[in-house]
C-alpha cells in the first residue's frame, strides 16, 4: 500500500501513541482516587438492597436514604464508642505484657527450645547481625515510622473521603444508573439496563452478606474467647471480624493470628482449643452460614473464586479482593446472557 503522506501517517501516530501514555499515566497517578471512589461505589451498591427493602414498604428514597444512613452512622459510633476503649485498654495490656515476657527472661525458654530444635542454626549470629543492622539503619527505621505516621493520617483522610463519596453515591446510585443507560444505543438501552441491574444487585447482597459473615465470626469469637479465658478476648474478636471482611482467606488468616496471640500470651491448651473451635467454625462458615447468608449474591465456581480474589488482591490490595469476587461474578453474568446467546445464533 502506498502511502501519499508518510509524514502526517507519522505525526497522527505519534499523537496517538502520545496520547496513550498520557492516559496511562494519568490514571496511575489518579490511582488513589480512583480507588477511593471504587471503595464508595462498592459500599454504596452494598447499602442498595437495605433502602430498596424500606422503598417496598412504600417508603420514599430519601427517607429510606436517611434512615440506613443514620442507623449506619449510629451504629458505627456505637460500636466504636463500646469497643475503643476497651480496645485501647487490651492493647495497653498487650504491650505490657510482652514487655513483661521479654524482662523476666520468658523468651530465654523459647529461644533455648529453637536452639534445641534447629542446632544447625547460629542464633546467636543471627541475633547480632539483626542488631547490627538496626543500628546500622536508624536513619531509615525512623523514617519508615514517619512514613507510616503519615500514612496512618492519610488513611484516616481515605475513609472520610470514602464515607463522603458513599453517601453521595447512595443518594444519587439511580440518577448515576440513568446516566449510564442512556449512553447505550436505544434499540440496546432495555437488555443493557437488565444486565446492569442484576450485577449491582448482586454486588450489594454480596457487600451485605460478607458483612454479616464477618459479624458472625466477631460476635461469635468474642463470647467464645472470653468463655475459654483468652488474652484480650474482645481486641481478638475485633481482629476476626476485620479479617473476615476479606474473601476466601480472611477467616483462616484471622484465626491463625488468633492461635498465635493465644499460644504466646496465654496457654498452649488454650491456643488448642482456639484451634480446634476455628477449626469447627471454618466448616460451619464453609458449609452452612455461606450458603444460606450468599445464595442469593454470586454464584462463582470455587476455582474463579480463588483466581480472582488473588488477581484482584495483586491488583489493587485489600479493595481488589473485596471487589475481586463480584467482579467475576458480574463477567460470568455477561458471558452468560450475551456471550453465548449471540455465540449460538451464528
Amino acid at each position: 500500500m502506498k502511502i501519499q503522506n508518510a509524514f502526517r501517517v507519522g505525526l497522527i501516530g505519534t499523537l496517538g501513541v502520545g496520547l496513550g501514555i498520557l492516559i496511562l499515566t494519568s490514571i496511575v497517578s489518579l490511582s488513589t482516587i480512583l480507588t477511593y471512589i471504587g471503595a464508595a461505589l462498592f459500599l454504596a451498591l452494598g447499602l442498595e438492597p437495605i433502602i430498596g427493602f424500606l422503598e417496598r414498604r412504600k417508603l420514599p428514597r430519601w427517607s429510606a436514604i436517611l434512615i440506613v444512613l443514620v442507623a449506619l452512622l449510629v451504629f458505627l459510633g456505637l460500636l466504636l464508642w463500646a469497643i475503643i476503649p476497651i480496645i485501647v485498654k487490651q492493647a495497653s495490656s498487650l504491650v505490657a505484657k510482652i514487655s513483661e515476657f521479654v524482662q523476666n527472661g520468658t523468651y530465654q525458654d523459647w529461644y533455648t527450645w529453637l536452639q534445641k530444635q534447629f542446632p544447625a542454626v547460629d542464633f546467636d549470629k543471627t541475633l547480632q547481625d539483626v542488631w547490627n543492622y538496626i543500628q546500622h539503619s536508624a536513619g531509615d527505621i525512623g523514617a519508615g515510622l514517619l512514613t507510616v505516621g503519615i500514612g496512618i493520617v492519610s488513611g484516616f483522610f481515605g475513609v472520610l473521603i470514602v464515607l463522603i463519596l458513599t453517601i453521595y453515591f447512595t443518594a444519587s446510585l439511580p440518577n448515576i444508573k440513568r446516566a449510564a443507560y442512556e449512553l447505550v444505543p436505544a434499540s440496546k438501552r432495555a437488555r443493557f439496563a437488565d444486565i446492569a441491574e442484576q450485577i449491582t444487585d448482586s454486588v450489594g447482597k454480596y457487600v451485605m452478606g460478607q458483612v454479616a459473615l464477618a459479624l458472625v465470626n466477631g460476635i461469635l469469637s468474642a463470647i467464645f474467647l472470653t468463655v475459654i479465658g483468652a488474652p484480650f478476648p474482645i481486641l481478638l474478636a475485633v481482629i476476626a471480624f476485620v479479617f473476615s471482611l476479606i474473601p476466601l482467606v480472611g477467616t483462616l488468616t484471622g484465626s491463625i493470628v488468633i492461635v498465635l496471640l493465644s499460644l504466646l500470651l496465654a496457654s498452649p491448651l488454650t491456643a488448642l482449643v482456639a484451634a480446634i473451635y476455628y477449626v469447627i467454625y471454618m466448616q460451619v462458615e464453609a458449609y452452612v452460614l455461606s450458603p444460606r447468608i450468599m445464595n442469593r449474591a454470586v454464584s462463582v465456581p470455587g476455582a474463579v473464586v480463588v483466581i480472582a480474589a488473588l488477581a484482584g488482591g495483586s491488583l489493587l490490595g485489600l479493595l481488589g479482593a473485596l471487589i475481586a469476587i463480584p467482579v467475576a461474578a458480574s463477567i460470568l453474568l455477561i458471558i452468560k446472557q450475551v456471550v453465548i446467546p449471540r455465540q449460538n445464533e451464528l
